[in-house]
């Protein structure tokens, strides 16, 4: 029997923009603890120009392995065509969100018209917003969630031997967020501001309104002062940027306060320790669990997903131009047909 074709953006092999290719594949087929679901959106997100470029500067040991061709992409927001026999709780017809298999697959086929999903991975979609938003939520979203509430998972990072332990917010605390304009860091403003602490944005001066409606309590504009010399006494500060310039946020921490860079920074653990500073760091992982308590936010009203801008599927290339040029408000996000 031939099985059926669906249109899909595929690497061949490792670079830039145009190794992006739109071609005909097969549709998959779900395997036990799996559906099928017929894509609508789909969220970009770092991991996947990092694939696409073959994941250069990472050392080989940390490297996933990739057979190609592959189809990029892991979150999606769609509509359950088929359930396997074993999968209870969704039924076709059910609308869905998820982050699927991050990261034990780096990529997981959601470039594509269909996706096979695990179940666990897959939470009811917000019934409030469009597909396009709801496709901006999984991996922003459940990365602010496990940095910023809690984790819900016992494996350690593969950067740091130290457990992610997320320091309860409460109404007395000061949250400091740097690059909140961005897919992360604009739900973690949210997020700390639904626990009550006051927010501090870090961002470029295009995005001050954006950040304040919000509920951002006070915005620096990086390009105008920087925040390690005008702000002290914070008690966490995700770094959403991140990489090795996060070490330049411990002067903003008080004794006792928390640092989270969201990508690998390089520190000192004895100036940590003396300093009175956590420095740690999590993995997001998918979990459906969580991605529907996020999901309940935003049907709250609790919760706002930006989007930066949308490209058809077939204009794949396009989206990863436009990522690449940062300054993001938001995702960027791809639809289907």
């Amino acid at each position: 029997m031939t099985r059926r074709t669906m249109k899909a953006i595929r690497l061949h092999e490792f670079g830039g923009p145009g190794v992006l290719r739109y071609e005909d594949v097969p549709v998959p087929v779900p395997a036990p603890g799996e559906v099928l679901v017929r894509v609508k959106a789909v969220g970009l997100n770092p991991p996947d120009w990092y694939v696409r470029e073959g994941m250069p500067g990472v050392p080989d040991e940390f490297k996933p392995p990739f057979d190609l061709p592959l189809i990029p992409g892991t979150d999606i927001s769609g509509v359950v065509e088929a359930v396997s026999d074993d999968v209870q709780g969704f039924a076709p017809g059910d609308e869905v969100v998820g982050l699927l298999r991050f990261p034990d697959e780096m990529q997981s086929g959601a470039y594509a018209e269909y996706v096979a999903a695990p179940a666990s991975d897959l939470a009811p979609k917000p019934a409030t917003v469009d597909h396009v938003q709801a496709a901006a939520l999984p991996m922003s979203g459940l990365t602010a969630w496990q940095y910023l509430i809690d984790v819900g998972h016992e494996h350690p990072s593969p950067f740091q031997a130290a457990r992610h332990q997320p320091v309860p917010l409460n109404d007395g605390m000061t949250v400091l967020v740097n690059g909140a304009g961005g897919g992360v860091g604009h739900l973690a403003v949210q997020l700390a501001a639904w626990k009550g602490a006051r927010v501090i944005a870090v961002a470029s001066g295009a995005h001050e309104q954006f950040l304040r409606d919000l509920g951002a309590d006070e915005y620096i504009d990086y390009t105008k002062q920087r925040p390690e010399e005008v702000v002290r006494d914070v008690d966490v500060v995700l770094d959403a940027v991140g990489g090795p310039a996060s070490r330049r946020f411990l002067p903003v921490v008080k004794c006792g306060g928390a640092l989270y860079p969201v990508y690998v920074g390089e520190f000192d653990e004895e100036e940590n320790a003396k300093l009175g500073i956590t420095v740690t760091g999590t993995q997001v992982r998918a979990n459906g669990t969580q991605l529907a308590e996020l999901a309940a936010l935003v049907d709250a009203g609790t919760l706002r997903v930006a989007v930066d801008s949308t490209y058809p599927l077939a204009h794949a290339q396009a989206a990863h131009e436009r990522a690449a040029k940062g300054h993001l408000q938001g995702k960027i996000v791809l639809t289907v047909d």
